[in-house]
């Protein structure tokens, strides 16, 4: 028995070879970047919600800790003459401050406070403050007062809300 002989392999000339990896290569290359792309592009697309959420939860975590629990500031009351002369009202009320920096600079201020504040209710008539109309104008006044800077430089103060607490017209 004798053993066949091997048969003859094809030799394709080289430069189809070449050719054929060639372009084989440049088909691999071409997918491997358009699967990278496409990738990045999943991955920017899933992930840019999570990081918008992160920082709107951290803006109103901001927020939540710099209003934190209500501050209060009990006025002394307030005894003035009204205009005309003859009657009087005695008010008190409480200023509801953004904070507690806020407090502190109106606590700081009072002298101030009370000054303006003075004057303003002094300069009201009876008219004027015998309504509901009227008292919630009066406190948006007092707030205004209030929030306006107590010296050059320094930013206006922020109260939430102002609320009478007594209020006597004689």
């Amino acid at each position: 028995m004798s053993t066949p002989a091997p048969k003859p392999v094809p030799q394709a000339n080289d430069a189809s070879l070449d050719v054929g990896t060639k372009k084989s290569r440049k088909k691999l290359v071409a997918m491997l970047a358009l699967f990278l792309l496409a990738g990045g592009g999943l991955a920017t697309w899933l992930l840019l919600p999570l990081k918008t959420e992160g920082k709107e939860s951290a803006r109103n975590k901001t927020e939540a800790a710099s209003s934190g629990p209500p501050v209060f500031i009990v006025m002394d009351p307030f005894t003035v003459n009204l205009q005309p002369e003859g009657q009087f009202l005695q008010a008190t009320f409480t200023l509801q401050a953004a904070n507690a920096e806020e407090s502190e600079s109106i606590k700081l201020y009072m002298p101030q406070v009370r000054s303006r504040l003075l004057l303003m209710l002094s300069n009201k008539n009876v008219a004027e403050l015998s309504t509901v109309e009227g008292k919630t104008q009066l406190g948006t006044e007092i707030a205004s007062l209030i929030e306006n800077p107590f010296a050059a430089g320094l930013k206006p103060i922020k109260l939430s809300n102002v609320f009478f607490t007594s209020f006597v017209i004689q």
